[in-house]
């Protein structure tokens, strides 16, 4: 079974970023298809966005991390209002999505 997972880290606390609201989305013919929404744990983790009932985890999809509302909530105003992450999926397997986080630049990769 396919699986989407993310771990958000705040770089600028050097902690995790917990309450993210994270969406999954894969793309279709015409446009964008929304598969599940979550929100980061404690340690900053979503551990599976892809829904059960949901196909092998083939095509285009997107991670879009709703950070204003987190920076927000810290009394700070970050640059960017929402982070998207799009990523091709090749088979049917496992794919983790690391986002490390600042209120003025992120970076993100392909995880194990």
């Amino acid at each position: 079974m396919s699986s989407i997972s993310t771990h958000v880290l705040d770089t600028a606390r050097g902690r995790p970023a917990a309450g993210i609201e994270v969406r999954l989305a894969v793309r279709a013919r015409d446009g964008w298809t929304e598969l599940a929404t979550a929100r980061t744990d404690a340690d900053g983790r979503v551990t599976n966005l892809m829904p059960a009932t949901a196909p092998p985890a083939t095509g285009t999809f997107r991670l879009r991390f709703e950070v204003a509302a987190y920076f927000a909530a810290q009394g700070l105003t970050g640059f960017y209002p929402y982070v998207e992450v799009v990523f091709e999926a090749r088979d049917d397997g496992r794919y983790h999505v690391p986002l490390l986080l600042s209120p003025y630049g992120y970076s993100t990769y392909r995880g194990s």
